[in-house]
């Protein structure tokens, strides 16, 4: 109980602080649709579908009808739940719309900051259940460009986060992708945040009051109300091979860019470099098997050695008259190698319906 609520104080006192933050609406860095993460979301250059409201708005301009997509995580075993819906749909033969909405949350969390009354008794029915709640809202318009072969993408996103009655805030950013391809060869660019996203913090001052001294020495002040996300990009190259008649395969290298100094195999104080690599072997475009190597981070020891690690990532999928299932093995919270969860995926494309 204490650990839970202790997590919520850390939270709300730590994550709304204003100044340009290098972790900042972490949650919709986790990524959607089983496929591209059993692919260790390698796949800005070649998605083309629904998903990329998410990974790429340039890659709508694929969709040739209306099509939907669903997927649920548990993160963090369990104590947290991720969901994504998306549609998406053409508008005319050069341009698309799509919409989607994520939230990432913790519910049920026990609220205890009235468990002890003014006498010091403890009282059970005094305490309450809250959520702590991310939603995304997300508009996507891509479009042909002049430039044979390119295609561009914009992102327009409204983010929302809750922290029961303590806290809520509101968030305004944009995303914007291109894509170029010739010869079964595909790139694709991926700016995240490219204006900086803007959270504004509206904090509970009565609530506030009665977790301020939880730690002796800490948290005694209000917290500043505002937070300016960073962009963040993502590099890709993509190629397209044909083994025979009925076997293809599709490879992707991504570079994932912050722009700061992290853990990643290549940091520098101006930006770190997480490569990753996606494989995806297809039959006849209805059974699909992914894998993908990610996450590659230098870690720090105990006793002061080093060491890399490298996440694996595994995927299925099976497409059928319109209706595409995914499945994939994967850690969506990144950190280490061991807690790993199955994600599965749901995509519905309309025009094998007509």
């Amino acid at each position: 109980m204490k650990t839970r609520f202790l997590f919520i104080i850390v939270l709300l006192t730590s994550t709304i602080h204003a100044q340009f933050r290098n972790y900042s609406n972490e949650f919709l860095n986790i990524g959607v649709d089983a496929g591209a993460l059993g692919m260790s979301k390698s796949v800005v250059a070649s998605t083309n579908d629904v998903n990329s409201i998410y990974w790429n708005p340039a890659g709508l301009v694929a969709i040739e009808d209306y099509q939907g997509s669903l997927m649920h995580a548990s993160y963090f075993a369990g104590i947290a739940n991720y969901n994504f819906a998306g549609f998406a749909m053409p508008l005319d033969q050069k341009s698309a719309l799509g919409i989607a909405i994520i939230r990432f949350g913790v519910d049920d969390i026990l609220n205890t900051t009235e468990l002890i009354d003014s006498q010091g008794n403890i009282d059970y029915n005094r305490i309450s259940l809250f959520s702590a709640a991310d939603y995304a809202f997300n508009i996507g318009y891509a479009r042909k460009m002049i430039l044979d072969g390119f295609q561009l993408g914009i992102n327009a996103k409204i983010v929302r986060r809750i922290i029961g009655g303590f806290a809520s805030s509101w968030g305004f950013g944009f995303d914007a992708g291109i894509q170029f391809e010739r010869n079964n060869w595909k790139f694709g660019l991926m700016v995240r945040d490219i204006t900086t996203t803007f959270n504004t913090w509206a904090i509970n001052k009565t609530e506030f009051d009665k977790i301020k001294n939880a730690i002796p020495g800490k948290n005694q002040e209000l917290p500043e109300t505002t937070e300016i996300t960073k962009p963040k990009a993502q590099l890709g190259i993509a190629k397209s091979f044909s083994i025979n008649r009925s076997f293809s395969l599709l490879a992707e290298i991504d570079l994932n860019m912050r722009f700061t100094k992290t853990n990643d195999i290549i940091a520098s104080n101006f930006v770190s470099i997480d490569p990753s690599l996606g494989l995806q072997v297809d039959y006849e475009k209805m059974v699909f098997l992914r894998l993908g190597i990610g996450n590659i981070q230098n870690i720090t020891e105990f006793d002061g050695s080093t060491s890399t690690s490298i996440q694996p990532n595994l995927g299925v999928g099976f497409n059928y008259k319109g209706v595409q299932i995914d499945y994939a093995l994967t850690n969506i919270g990144s950190i280490g190698n061991a807690l790993y969860s199955n994600i599965f995926s749901i995509k519905f494309d309309y025009s094998f319906f007509r």
